[in-house]
């Protein structure tokens, strides 16, 4: 069977900071997959390789059978990635955002889907409000939008909840947790532990650019005392 995400041995370089050192993963179709580790692990820069955006020095990765150099339209395509960066156009409102980024993918008529993701991310009511207005929370659910507007099988969300309110978690969760059982793969960095703990069925520890710890998040925790994944986390960590 072909995996929705295949990564093998990939190294990346950016002048002597060594980011990814041999990194191999390989996750299926329809996971729910946690990617944890501190700031500066490798987390982003994987996604970034993974979605085209960086090239890596060496080794191979491809979204469905289709890698990500050679055919990486076809690969992009099957992608969606919330970044962690608020990054934004000024210029249009949040509808218009929307169907300028399902025109990217060839998409048109898409008014239906776009319609379903704002009322999932509680945003139907600032559909016509132009960007720059938004909050910053607001300003993360359109990013989450627009990675979900093509309908991606595989989707990519770095830190997707870093900064926003309660209320916004547990929408955006349910909302994902609907994508996932629908049979979206689902990749999941974030700080918050709890939640990771919650959703993600196998779980991935980076650290200073490899994976150090791989398995099912019930097998991590009860490989440790105490028998919670933060306590998995900080003792893996100060190994």
């Amino acid at each position: 069977m072909v995996s929705a995400v295949s990564i093998v041995d990939v190294v990346k370089h950016f002048g002597a900071l060594q980011a990814l050192v041999g990194v191999s993963l390989d996750i299926a179709e329809g996971e729910f997959f946690g990617l944890l580790g501190p700031n500066g692990a490798g987390k982003t820069t994987l996604i970034s390789t993974l979605a085209g955006l960086v090239r890596a020095d060496s080794g191979h990765l491809s979204v469905l059978g289709n890698d990500v150099v050679r055919d990486y339209r076809k690969a992009r395509s099957l992608l969606g990635v919330v970044p962690q960066e608020l990054v934004f156009d000024p210029f249009f409102s949040v509808r218009e955002t929307l169907r300028i980024q399902s025109g990217y993918f060839g998409l048109r008529h898409n008014d239906d889907w776009i319609d379903e993701i704002l009322e999932n991310l509680d945003l139907a009511g600032k559909a016509d409000v132009n960007m720059r207005r938004l909050s910053g929370g607001m300003k993360r659910r359109v990013l989450v939008a627009q990675a979900l507007v093509h309908k991606p099988p595989v989707i990519v969300l770095d830190e997707p909840t870093a900064g926003v309110d309660v209320e916004l978690r547990q929408g955006l969760w349910q909302f994902v947790r609907r994508l996932n059982g629908e049979g979206h793969t689902i990749i999941l960095t974030t700080h918050y532990l709890e939640e990771a703990e919650a959703l993600c069925g196998r779980i991935a520890l980076m650290k200073q650019g490899r994976i150090i710890a791989l398995d099912t998040t019930a097998n991590l925790m009860a490989a440790h005392p105490g028998g919670s994944l933060e306590d998995v986390f900080v003792r893996t960590m100060n190994q």
